[in-house]
């Protein structure tokens, strides 16, 4: 089966979770003896045509601009233009694939004039995000989302509760979405050589400091700010021998002002950019990683952590709960709740071996529930179905 697929972001574009999603899934969809040409964004020196574990890669230039949305529609142009002389000199090709809204128009038209079913997957809403649609951006992001979904053969999401809100925001039958999870290259996140463990540790915490952290990006809907309330209270009761690292990139002013408010800016560490080496190094030195969102469509961190083997504490946002089994895989706490997310931190801190217990059941679940093999057979499922239905049917 021969495939487009199109994503505005792929190594080493980085830029969320899309990247990792597209870079670790198709290499094992063509091992399953398929052909994938990937339409994505230029970057920095990467080569505009390239075949990376098989993916057969084409970046596409792309005219900048100082507005983002006129940005996007120079891309959704430049891979309406790239895609449809592919689609032409190297067909046919069976389907389309398209990530996010971002590519949509592009994805559409192309479906349209060379007749190729499409399948999209949504990896988050702009309605998730905010809980809520109040602006005109908001509005017209949410648009875009209700197009590619009404367009696509098939719409894959991560969760159920991404089936649920996908289904409810955009107005997506239920019947045309697949739940298909995350998953993660383990190999990938241990530290490739050796490091001096206390040496590394001491640049973050004292050694008698227990390491509570956080990575991801200061936003809002990541609740950093409810980590940050939780912390007096397990600092307290751990005798001052914990320290709280917040890891990522972007203004972190707002919740340095607020560790400094709740006086406990001594006892936090906001070291900016980590590249991955070094996380996957710091992992191996951290007590307790925790994600309090108040939006998470899937959480492909805390996967990152049971590969770690670094206990989890997260919020019962979204769809943490489905990938994070309460007192089984990790602990699950309210959202928005300053009390319950440091009860969850201070179970973990202060029981060892029931800390122990959670990390080596939820490196056993990676085994079970999210390997990307599996999660590529679960998508050629899909594949096979529109393509079958598509020989069923005129155009």
């Amino acid at each position: 089966m021969k495939i487009l697929v199109l994503a505005w972001e792929f190594p080493p574009r980085i830029v969320g979770g899309i990247s990792r999603h597209v870079a670790e899934l198709y290499p094992e969809i063509v091992k399953l003896g398929h052909e994938i040409h990937l339409l994505t964004v230029e970057f920095g020196h990467a080569p505009h045509y390239e075949v990376v574990d098989g993916i057969q890669i084409h970046r596409v230039p792309v005219s900048e601009s100082h507005d983002f949305f006129h940005w996007i529609a120079n891309m959704n142009e430049s891979m309406g233009r790239h895609g449809g002389k592919l689609l032409h000199e190297d067909g046919p090709f069976h389907l389309i694939h398209a990530h996010d809204w971002l590519v949509a128009d592009a994805a559409i038209a192309l479906k349209h004039l060379f007749k190729i079913p499409l399948i999209a997957t949504i990896h988050a809403t702009e309605h998730g995000r905010y809980s809520g649609l109040y602006t005109a951006t908001h509005h017209y992001i949410h648009s875009k989302e209700a197009d590619l979904t009404a367009e696509a053969w098939r719409v894959i999401v991560c969760t159920n509760y991404m089936k649920r809100e996908v289904h409810w925001a955009l107005h997506c039958p239920i019947d045309k979405i697949d739940v298909i999870y995350n998953g993660i290259c383990q190999e990938r996140k241990q530290p490739r050589r050796e490091f001096e463990f206390w040496r590394f540790r001491r640049r973050f915490a004292a050694d008698q400091e227990k390491i509570v952290y956080y990575v991801g990006r200061l936003t809002y809907e990541k609740g950093i700010d409810i980590l940050l309330c939780a912390a007096p209270r397990v600092i307290w009761e751990m005798g001052g021998r914990a320290k709280i690292v917040v890891i990522g990139g972007g203004n972190a002013d707002g919740l340095k002002r607020l560790a400094w408010d709740l006086g406990i800016w001594h006892k936090c560490y906001f070291t900016g950019f980590m590249a991955e080496e070094e996380l996957n190094q710091f992992r191996r030195v951290a007590d307790c990683a925790v994600f309090p969102s108040r939006y998470e469509p899937f959480g492909i961190v805390a996967l990152e952590n049971f590969s770690a083997r670094v206990p989890v504490v997260v919020s019962d946002a979204g769809g943490l709960p489905e990938v994070v089994h309460h007192t089984k895989t990790g602990v699950v706490t309210q959202t928005g709740n300053p009390d319950s997310l440091a009860w969850g931190i201070l179970e973990v801190l202060r029981n060892p071996g029931y800390a122990q217990w959670l990390v080596d059941n939820a490196y056993e679940d990676l085994d079970r529930r999210f390997q990307w093999a599996d999660i590529a057979q679960q998508t050629e499922q899909v594949y096979d179905r529109v393509t079958q239905e598509r020989t069923q049917v005129d155009w």
